[in-house]
């Protein structure tokens, strides 16, 4: 890393920590998009696991959380935070317990887990104005590249879900070409969930 500070999972601290005291529960668009609802608390496969904070809040809003990561870096980065959170004891070590981490493809795991609502979060082409791209989400692009391989990991995901795939996408981009369209959409300022309806 280039006088950057190095990168690190932290579930007890900065921005995941405020997110999780003052975040708005399940009426937020991550929560609402993967059917988080009164009553109905789904089986969530997070696909493509990066810094883990997509995981972490749907675990401490009570969803049973697999999370699969197939950089090497990055999944020793996230074991170590999921170690962290769990030495912090009370609400955070029962967070993490609800969050399994898997190392490997997630095309090669999805078939072989059982998930209400699967997410993918694909690493995004870069942005032309790419200054404005946070310093963190350059050190992940850096561990783990750009994905390629994200219609050919939606279509496993489709094929695998038992209620629904959420593609987190940034709100201006095309949409993954190859895929059906989405079922339906959850708009934010810069990101949009799209809701793929299965089963």
């Amino acid at each position: 890393m280039t006088g950057d500070a190095e990168l690190r999972v932290d579930f007890v601290n900065g921005p995941v920590a405020h997110r999780l005291r003052f975040g708005g529960g399940r009426g937020q668009d991550l929560p609402k998009a993967m059917g988080l609802r009164a009553g109905k608390t789904p089986v969530v496969v997070d696909a493509t696991a990066g810094l883990g904070r997509d995981a972490f809040l749907l675990a401490s809003l009570g969803a049973q959380v697999t999370l699969i990561e197939r950089s090497a870096e990055m999944h020793a980065l996230l074991e170590d935070g999921i170690a962290r959170a769990s030495a912090e004891g009370g609400d955070f070590r029962d967070i993490v317990e609800r969050m399994t981490l898997l190392h490997g493809d997630a095309k090669d795991l999805l078939p072989t887990l059982e998930g209400d609502a699967i997410l993918i979060d694909p690493m995004h082409p870069p942005r032309k104005n790419s200054a404005l791209v946070k310093r963190e989400l350059r050190q992940v692009r850096e561990i783990v590249g750009t994905d390629e391989d994200a219609a050919d990991l939606m279509r496993v995901a489709l094929a695998h879900a038992r209620q629904r795939v959420v593609l987190k996408w940034p709100a201006k981009a095309d949409p993954i070409a190859g895929i059906r369209a989405c079922s339906h959409q959850i708009l934010g300022k810069s990101t949009r969930y799209d809701v793929f309806m299965v089963g």
